[in-house]
């Protein structure tokens, strides 16, 4: 053992020697080969770019996979044109945004590298200025025909950039970049995206208009002027701005100027699309999954859940029932989304009476943007609280309620910091069942159940099912269930289809899968369903949504939301001031929702919002129903006989009454039965309806206010009968009229 150790001794430093000399070597034959390999590179013809192979673009079909609705390049623009031809306005915004050492370096940016790749790390920022690759390696990049794997290529990539460097000017390099980048859909090159967005040759673009095109080729898709994201274009033209006032390549009075100014995109022209506002919604998934490059030289072959005739009906509809809107309401756009609420497919989406239409901004997609809801958001709220103990047939007072502890019960004002809506028609039933307060869409039963459930569980609730808007519980307080939030007809059409699938949401999909030129499956969407709401209350929920009784005295018997013969929920919405109106309505395998409004959020007018959206709706329901098997909705559970008098529909406790008759006792009159009417609170606690009586009501903030409300109605409903007790108003009533005799 010790000989051994005494050679390793003698031998180390050989045998470190040795190793070096090895490792030398090596690294001799690494460089060599990577030599030899850069020294085969050939730089691409920058020369004829007209002339590149013509790419496999990728096209998007309907469901059935033979409808095609676009192919994303066949229709591919661009102009070439000399630099000297380009407004200096686009050279120095493009450079000041991509790549403002691009006078500076030989091809690549060591820290423009390290820079994006800490900036990586934090996770896909548009509006985070440069990436790593330099203006020429991006026109390497652009001129690369061949597709090769990202580690590889971005090698050839730089080492092509250092020898173009060698052989080209930079303006000349610059001039390649500008009429090469992509600007959105099939525009390619500066002077096709100045004609295309601006009306103007490239010359004749000013600054502001500048920087909008220099913001375009990070993401052409998503920060297309015609998408819906032009909040995040806006944001990034003005860090092009920025950094152009940072570089020196305009004065302080320049930026100041441009950031003022107000600038007019041409209208989109597109031709040979069909869903166009489907399409850019599958294309924005498409880019986000496989990327810009991706899409036009893969020839992938795009599989969706749109149904072609059901679409071909749903723009029909809404067409000529704008038209009808527009001359009755001044309601001059709408929206209609349609779901398999089984599968998640997106069935149908339309997202403006026209795509085309230049008058209204057609192109932006209302399906997607966020709106207030109104009514249309109280069965979710309903749901939290059937969830957590309490039934259809559970009792609240209509009656008129201040709601904000800072002001008095008696106060009947709703003037910031008071808070006492009303009914839509001013009127209030007194006791009243969950299942008729719904359907009716009454107000008051409305808040006291946002109350009961819990603002923060109503909103998770919504989360759970599907919408993503309503996350700011401080700003929505009690008026979310009068729609004081906003969400998106996708979603909100989502969330509903909960209900019609037993409480289970399956993933919405608009993909069913991706092919490539060889038909081979690339990716295929399954269906993912997860639970978010127990089966017993989503069915609650549709059986008093479909409850042709319970919403008859709003909507009458025979009303457009009535389907003899097929189980059809159904529930509509609209904002105060008329600015939104919606109607939800869904079968166990069909989900439709539809928003009527106008795109600059005017307010509306001449009727209630079931006059104007529910036309629409039962136009395009006749037509889908008779596609879809009939279904019926499977009954909820009865209620349990044992739980509290309230819970179960009962306005007092008649036990007592059963008793003193069962007894023989005839003492109990009227007073004393109606001496055990109280608000809801007085028999619950909020968060454990189900659970022991409250010791102490008064505990609740809430309860003297409701309680007020509930003595008041009682008072004047049985004041023939019972003696009536002074409130604190008529105390303050009788001290004025006291005062005044004096």
């Amino acid at each position: 053992m010790a000989k051994k150790k005494t050679w390793f001794i003698r031998h180390a430093k050989d045998i470190v020697i040795d190793g070096l000399i090895l490792l030398f070597v090596g690294t001799l034959v690494v460089i060599s080969g990577i030599f030899i390999w850069v020294s085969t590179l050939e730089i691409p013809d920058l020369s004829a770019f007209e002339e590149r192979r013509i790419l496999q673009s990728t096209k998007i079909y309907d469901r059935t996979g033979e409808v095609l609705l676009y192919d994303l390049h066949q229709d591919v623009k661009r102009t070439i044109v000399p630099l000297e031809d380009i407004s200096y306005h686009i050279k120095n915004a493009t450079v000041a945004i991509e790549d403002d050492q691009f006078y500076n370096h030989f091809g690549i940016d060591l820290r423009a590298i390290i820079r994006a790749a800490l900036s990586n790390l934090t996770a896909g920022d548009l509006l985070g200025g440069q990436g790593g690759s330099t203006i020429t390696q991006q026109v390497i990049k652009n001129s690369i025909l061949e597709n090769e794997k990202r580690l590889k290529r971005k090698i050839k990539e730089a080492i092509l950039s250092i020898k173009l460097e060698r052989v080209l000017t930079k303006d000349e390099i610059l001039g390649h970049y500008l009429n090469e980048s992509p600007y959105g859909g099939t525009i390619y090159g500066v002077e096709e995206a100045s004609q295309a967005f601006f009306g103007k040759s490239a010359a004749d673009i000013t600054l502001p208009e500048a920087a909008y095109l220099a913001a375009l080729p990070q993401a052409p898709t998503r920060l297309s002027p015609y998408g819906n994201n032009t909040d995040l274009l806006d944001a990034r033209q003005q860090l092009v701005l920025k950094r152009m006032l940072l570089n020196d390549f305009i004065s302080q009075e320049e930026y100041d100027e441009a950031i003022a100014a107000e600038v007019t995109f041409q209208p989109q022209a597109v031709t040979g699309i069909r869903a166009p506002h489907f399409v850019m919604y599958v294309k924005e998934k498409l880019v986000e999954t496989y990327g810009e490059e991706a899409l036009a030289d893969k020839g992938f072959r795009v599989i969706t859940t749109l149904d072609w005739e059901l679409q071909q009906e749903a723009e029909r509809v809404v067409a000529e029932k704008v038209a009808i809107n527009k001359e009755k309401f001044n309601a001059e756009n709408a929206g209609m989304v349609a779901l398999d609420p089984k599968t998640g497919d997106i069935l149908v989406m339309v997202g403006s009476r026209d795509y085309f239409d230049e008058e209204i901004d057609g192109n932006f997609n209302v399906t997607l943007a966020p709106r207030q809801p109104g009514s249309s958001i109280k069965p979710i709220v309903y749901a939290s609280a059937f969830s957590e103990g309490y039934t259809p047939e559970t009792i609240v007072y209509d009656v008129k309620t201040q709601f904000s502890t800072a002001c008095e019960p008696f106060d009947t004002s709703s003037t910031n910091p008071c808070y006492s809506p009303n009914n839509y028609n001013n009127k209030f039933l007194g006791p009243i069942t969950l299942r008729n307060a719904l359907p009716q869409s009454l107000n008051i039963p409305a808040v006291k159940v946002l109350y009961l459930t819990g603002l923060k569980d109503a909103i998770k609730l919504a989360s759970d099912m599907g919408i993503t808007t309503l996350n700011d519980p401080d700003r929505l307080g009690l008026t979310l269930v009068l729609g004081g939030g906003e969400v998106k007809l996708l979603e909100h059409t989502g969330a509903y289809g909960v209900f019609a699938n037993e409480g289970v949401k399956a993933e919405r999909r608009s993909i069913l899968r991706v092919e490539d030129t060889a038909g081979n499956i690339i990716s295929e969407t399954d269906v993912q369903s997860t639970r978010v709401l127990d089966r017993d209350v989503a069915l609650m929920i549709s059986d008093i949504l479909s409850d042709n009784e319970a919403r008859a005295p709003l909507w009458g018997y025979n009303s457009l939301v009535h389907f003899p013969g097929r189980d059809v929920a159904a529930k509509s919405g609209s904002t105060n001031n008329l600015r939104d109106a919606w109607i939800m309505g869904y079968t166990p395998n069909l989900v439709v929702g539809a928003w009527v409004g106008n795109n600059d959020n005017s307010a509306m007018g001449g009727g209630l919002s079931g006059l104007i959206t529910t036309p629409m709706w039962r136009a395009f329901m006749d037509i889908a129903l008779e596609k879809r098997d009939a279904e019926e909705f499977p009954q909820p559970p009865a209620p349990d006989a044992n739980i509290k008098p309230i819970l179960r529909g009962q306005v007092v406790d008649t036990s007592l009454l059963i008793e003193n008759i069962q007894s023989g006792d005839t003492t109990l009159d009227i007073a004393s039965i109606t001496g055990s009417m109280h608000s809801i609170l007085h028999f619950v606690s909020k968060t454990n309806p189900r659970g022991p009586y409250p010791t102490n009501p008064n505990i609740d903030g809430q309860y003297k206010y409701w309680e007020y409300g509930v003595q008041k109605w009682k008072a004047a409903q049985y004041a023939n009968v019972i003696p009536t007790e002074d409130t604190e108003e008529d105390e303050d009533e009788d001290a004025e009229d006291e005062d005044a005799d004096e």
